[in-house]
């Protein structure tokens, strides 16, 4: 006779038995902060089985450093070009001894996965949209040999269309136009533009596909970067993508964000994170040829020092977060930042209370207004946290601050796509030009001051006085602040 309290009772015990084999699963294979694995773990136990299908989805990542090793670049003529720049680097070195603490600096930033230093570079640095978008169109259209693009958005609207126009107009003028765009950040792009594109022989691909979206949690891995190579003789990288929010014209209102315009050998890395990334996603040949790299790269193009450092889940200590907490540590007097996401793992968040305890005056914009859910919250709770320790914390008033930028002493400097938060940091893959410059260390300081004449500074007070509501969704947001 069916007992029916007794299948009950069987069936809650076998669906214990498998949450367990699955929250041991996650223990031993999980290679993210532990914090995370023990929220999984409550998400696994008070939703069964439906908790461990999210975390497949939304929050796994042991699979990942494994499933990207087709990103790395073994060509002959990359390992060549390396070689040739390291020897200048070298004699530029020897050449110089004065700059000791840059070359210190450059050469810990190599160690934890930077690229090489290079000193022959002109640099133009963009606070506003309508700049950067200005003399990148303007650059575009005067491509004579190549164009290679890699944006995580591309807005179907009026600046996303005329970017595709452009580079359909190229491919008709016989130039090599290759665009890279996310698969999770090109949900609405411009689809009918990128068609037309592709049928007058541009080449395009998606850095993972929609199948891939829909059915694995690779979704969670985006190409968080903004690159674009012309020529071989000039490239763009910075925190803009592309539409016409970014000029002011969307629902947040005037848009600050940051990127830089360089001519010089930090090119060259520029074009070979495109080239790794092109295979991976196109799953096909790059076709390098010397026009990539043209020798005139390692002539003299201005004085600027700078190197590329990009990081992702296909490495095993990031090098976004080495460069990070270098910058970190090696400010003496001055830190000023400019983050949309300000939500520090445990070792950014120490640096940070390190250096503001050491009397270096430690400053950090952020929005007073969210563009995604979960974020604003976990803002103001890791601004109340550093704000024990002495760093100031101001709100953007004026519209939406997008910049990620980091400038310490008014000498060292990163202008790229990481925030500071565990997206940027595990599961993206992003890239920042690391510069040497106190011409451009001052230009990002006068940019910040001005922007501190439209924020308020937030206080430990005014986080006291928060409401139950507000309080409920602090809580509730750091439940998800590796998805934010």
């Amino acid at each position: 006779m069916f007992d029916f309290d007794i299948f009950v009772s069987d069936f809650v015990w076998v669906i214990i038995f498998i949450n367990a084999i699955l929250v041991i699963l996650m223990v031993f294979w999980e290679k993210t902060d532990p914090k995370s694995i023990l929220v999984w773990t409550l998400v696994f136990w008070f939703l069964p089985l439906i908790g461990f299908v999210l975390y497949l989805f939304i929050g796994q990542t042991f699979y990942s450093r494994h499933v990207f090793r087709p990103k790395g670049v073994d060509d002959e003529l990359l390992a060549s070009i390396y070689s040739k720049e390291e020897e200048a680097m070298e004699k530029n070195i020897a050449a110089d001894p004065d700059n000791k603490e840059d070359i210190e600096l450059a050469r810990s930033v190599k160690r934890a996965g930077g690229w090489i230093y290079s000193d022959n570079n002109d640099i133009k640095l963009y606070t506003l949209g309508q700049d950067k978008f200005d003399d990148l169109y303007r650059d575009l259209r005067n491509a004579r040999k190549f164009i290679h693009i890699e944006y995580y958005i591309i807005r179907n609207d009026e600046l996303g269309n005329e970017l595709l126009h452009i580079l359909t107009d190229k491919v008709k003028e016989g130039l090599e136009v290759k665009l890279l765009t996310d698969a999770f950040g090109n949900g609405k792009g411009p689809k009918r533009a990128i068609n037309d594109f592709r049928r007058e022989g541009g080449e395009f691909a998606l850095f993972h596909s929609v199948v891939t979206l829909l059915f694995s949690p690779k979704k969670n891995n985006r190409n968080h970067r903004k690159i674009a190579v012309i020529d071989g003789e000039i490239a763009y990288c910075g925190g803009f993508n592309v539409g016409d929010e970014y000029l002011g014209k969307g629902p947040l209102g005037f848009w600050r964000d940051s990127a830089v315009r360089i001519c010089g050998a930090g090119i060259i890395p520029m074009e070979v994170r495109f080239t790794a990334d092109w295979r991976y996603a196109a799953d096909k040949e790059f076709g390098v040829t010397d026009d990539h790299f043209p020798d005139s790269l390692l002539e003299h193009h201005g004085n600027d020092r700078m190197q590329l450092v990009s990081g992702g889940p296909d490495v095993k200590e990031n090098p976004v977060r080495m460069q990070y907490l270098l910058l970190m540590r090696t400010a003496k007097k001055t830190l000023y930042i400019h983050t949309p996401y300000l939500v520090p793992n445990d070792s950014l968040s120490d640096a940070l209370k390190m250096a503001a305890m050491s009397d270096v005056d430690v400053r950090i914009i952020m929005p007073d207004k969210p563009d995604h859910m979960f974020v604003f919250w976990n803002n103001i709770s890791a601004a109340n946290d550093l704000m024990k320790s002495g760093v100031k914390v101001y709100m953007y008033n004026r519209g939406f601050v997008h910049s990620k930028t980091i400038v310490a002493d008014g000498r060292y400097c990163s202008v790229g796509s990481a925030n500071l938060d565990d997206r940027s940091m595990v599961l993206n893959f992003e890239t920042n030009a690391m510069i040497y410059s106190e011409r451009i260390g001052m230009e990002m300081i006068d940019a910040f001051m001005q922007d501190l004449e439209y924020c308020t500074e937030y206080s430990r007070e005014e986080y006291g006085r928060r409401t139950l509501r507000m309080k409920f969704k602090i809580g509730i947001s750091k439940l998800f602040r590796g998805l934010a």
